[in-house]
């Protein structure tokens, strides 16, 4: 391996994935940096709605081959790799067969680009072939670590174990993602790393001219608490304290949130809006008063890391109201850069809604506290050269006693 990797295989499931621009703010950071970046795809994206930061990312992306595997076309692969490939089969527990096939095609993709390190976003499909390929191809890999590829029923706890403990450094987004996943494999090195914004991108505005609507954004999916939402705007139109509520993102649960909406007769005041661009859901959040992001652990233990979207809302400058799950509170620290209600709690929703609307001098407090704690912590800049020194630039990638940060 060169001292110094010429370029990085960034390895994902889907790209580009519309609910996934936390990636993409990474990959852009990297490339400002001058990192030179390939990406492997092991699945095409299956929706043509686009961001308009993916155009900017320069890295070219490549799809591995996933469908229309045969047995045949296995063990040719196998043979191919020689010796590797023969170790990789032996050491692909937990692996299904086109786990095996995307990764031994990515390594011998890694050695004709000259890629000198692997990373994996998610521990789950990426993880498993990142850390196969780079058993083939003779390259290190890392990974960061969210949340449904951790916490989920399906999650296999020695599959997890194994791309954890395997990585140069797993690289995940809380503190509270750190203490769980060292449970899960004391001998990792589990480091934490935020997702990082763009602030250059995100200009602060005050709460003047604001509207009184609350503003939810999010795949309509059960472990986002919705439903929670929107029993809390009912519980304030019976108080005689009605709220306006648009509700943005497409999701299986729409069909019962809709339904919901019609049995409290709030047909009028909460509406699902569907998906809409970046830029048009940043213009709502400078619009709107507040963020709810009232989020659950789901029945098969889904849950939210830390919601890009709550970072969005914070760093311009929208106060938000949302619940203690995961990694949430180490961004919004109760009555200081925004507030907390229990989970599942629509009589603690409705009362924080209804305060935040009334007190437009805690909305200001709130706000400015909650973009300061951006900037300390959650620049993309800073974070991702804090990720490059812990996974593959050399002079700190083997440093593996570093405190967490």
């Amino acid at each position: 391996m060169p001292a110094e990797p010429t370029r990085i295989g960034y390895v994902l499931k889907v790209y580009p994935r519309l609910s996934e621009t936390f990636i993409v703010n990474e990959l852009l950071a990297h490339e400002r940096a001058g990192t030179e970046i390939e990406i492997f795809s092991l699945r095409p994206p299956g929706d043509g709605r686009l961001h308009e930061m993916v155009g900017r990312v320069r890295a070219p992306v490549r799809y591995v081959p996933h469908a229309g595997l045969s047995a045949d076309g296995l063990w040719e692969a196998i043979r191919d790799a020689g010796s590797s490939g023969r170790a990789a089969t032996a050491d692909a527990a937990g692996a299904d067969a086109r786990d095996l096939f995307q990764a031994l095609w990515l390594a011998r993709a890694v050695r004709e680009r000259g890629i000198g390190h692997l990373h994996a976003h998610f521990a789950s499909a990426a993880a498993v072939v990142a850390r196969l390929a780079g058993r083939v191809a003779d390259v290190p890999y890392s990974l960061t670590a969210h949340a449904k590829d951790i916490f989920h029923e399906d999650v296999d706890p020695e599959a997890l174990r194994r791309v954890l403990s395997d990585a140069r450094v797993a690289i995940t987004v809380s503190d509270f993602n750190v203490e769980h996943l060292r449970g899960v494999a004391p001998e990792a090195h589990v480091r934490r790393v935020y997702n990082g914004l763009d602030l250059g991108g995100l200009d602060f505005s005050d709460q003047t001219d604001r509207s009184r609507r609350v503003l939810a954004v999010g795949r309509l999916v059960g472990k986002k608490g919705f439903d929670v939402l929107i029993d809390a705007c009912a519980e304030l139109a019976r108080r005689a304290r009605p709220v306006d509520c648009d509700i943005v993102g497409t999701g299986a649960e729409h069909p019962r949130l809709a339904a919901q909406i019609a049995e409290h007769g709030l047909e009028a005041r909460v509406r699902l809006l569907g998906a809409r661009s970046q830029d048009e859901v940043h213009a709502a959040m400078r619009e709107a008063a507040v963020l709810a992001v009232p989020c659950v652990v789901g029945a098969d233990g889904n849950r939210d890391g830390l919601p890009t979207v709550l970072l969005e809302a914070m760093a311009l400058g929208t106060p938000c109201v949302a619940t203690p799950v995961t990694g949430i509170p180490e961004a919004v620290e109760h009555r200081r850069t925004g507030l907390l209600v229990g989970e599942r709690r629509a009589d603690q929703l409705a009362d924080a809604l209804a305060e935040l609307l009334d007190d437009g001098a805690l909305r200001e407090r709130l706000a400015a506290a909650g973009r300061a704690r951006l900037e300390h912590d959650f620049d993309v800049d800073a974070n991702a050269a804090e990720l490059r020194a812990l996974a593959w630039e050399p002079a700190l990638a083997t440093d593996a006693t570093a405190p967490v940060g």
